[in-house]
């Protein structure tokens, strides 16, 4: 191709993606179609609640294990959506046709990243969760909307002491991160397309584990499971070319409990909960392992700040297209100059 015909060209691009980009222009801002939500009782809207018929927990806020709304909550709010439970009020699941239709969380208090579930051995693992959304694809005959974003936050309850005596926590991330990967597998082999997952914070910092024989055994955990997520996140994006983002609330959670005043926290190592407190916004956690609505509240602003961090500002985007322009013009220019000079005789020309 000569180089007039690849200015041309290149132009031709890059104006084609101006058209494309200025008529998505306004879209740049998070828009999602729908929201689903995989986990544990870090993400549960009221699905353990719903499910159990002595309303568990108690002493939280309408289903959610806090005193407010999680951080699922206020992430939708942002968003514009509205997700129901998996479990109806009636304590019944959603029917499969009406999944993918609609915005749903399924994550369920004590799920493990497996097929257990660390408070009630009947209910979900992170695996029935996303085999029940897949379900409902198959049974409607559709595949996951890629416009739509996937939320999976699990692997907690994997590792930390539990009363449950049909689990046993691993004594290291592989088989965590081999089942994550595999929801993440099974969501991405349907259609999905934006995925954001979270890590975990260090699990020897909670008010349950803090100062124990098992606080610098579950740190390190933590540590091994984030480190093997990203990897996985970083290997499974290239793989299907979708868009994973990752969640650093591990990052998040390390600066709270070091730099409370920062967030208007005196108190990061107790449950609110569990001392009575009068003054619960100024609590990290409400109890011994979850967080006040004030922590979800930081987790939702960060998710959200991750996820428009993923999404490139408009002036960005245009940017990048005028350097590809300016390139090509420069380069034409360059090499019209170089068979000028050979012509003249003034240098060889290849």
């Amino acid at each position: 191709m000569g180089w007039q015909k690849l200015f041309v060209a290149s132009a031709t691009v890059a104006i084609a993606s101006t058209l494309v980009w200025d008529s998505t222009a306004q879209a740049t801002d998070l828009s999602y179609s729908k929201m689903y939500v995989f986990g544990d009782s870090l993400s549960d809207s009221g699905n353990i609640f719903n499910s159990s018929p002595q309303q568990f927990p108690t002493y939280y806020f309408n289903g959610r294990f806090s005193n407010g709304p999680n951080w699922v909550d206020y992430l939708a709010q942002d968003l514009g959506l509205t997700p129901t439970t998996f479990i109806t009020q009636q304590g019944t699941p959603l029917p499969f046709p009406q999944i993918p239709t609609q915005s749903v969380n399924f994550a369920f208090g004590g799920a493990t990243t497996g097929l257990d579930n660390t408070i009630a051995q009947i209910a979900p693992g992170l695996q029935q969760q996303v085999q029940a959304y897949i379900g409902g694809l198959l049974t409607t005959n559709q595949t996951a909307d890629p416009n739509a974003l996937y939320i999976l936050w699990a692997g907690a309850n994997d590792y930390l002491p539990t009363e449950s005596t049909w689990f046993t926590p691993p004594t290291t991330a592989n088989q965590t991160i081999n089942n994550i990967s595999f929801a993440l597998n099974s969501l991405l082999n349907a259609g999905a397309k934006q995925i954001a997952v979270a890590n975990l914070p260090s699990l020897g910092q909670l008010p349950l584990t803090f100062g124990t024989q098992d606080e610098t055994r579950l740190n390190n955990l933590a540590q091994a499971h984030n480190l093997a997520l990203g990897q996985t996140i970083n290997s499974l994006s290239q793989s299907y070319n979708a868009k994973i983002v990752s969640l650093n609330f591990a990052s998040l959670f390390a600066d709270a409990v070091n730099n409370p005043g920062n967030y208007n926290f005196t108190n990061v190592t107790q449950g609110c909960l569990l001392v009575q407190c009068q003054n619960p916004d100024q609590f990290l956690f409400w109890d011994f392992i979850h967080p006040t609505t004030e922590g979800h509240k930081l987790l939702a602003k960060e998710a959200y700040s991750a996820l428009r961090t993923s999404v490139p500002e408009p002036g960005e985007e245009l940017g990048l297209l005028l350097l590809g322009v300016l390139g090509a013009a420069s380069i034409y220019k360059r090499k019209k100059s170089l068979d000028s000079l050979a012509l003249s005789g003034k240098i060889v020309s290849d």
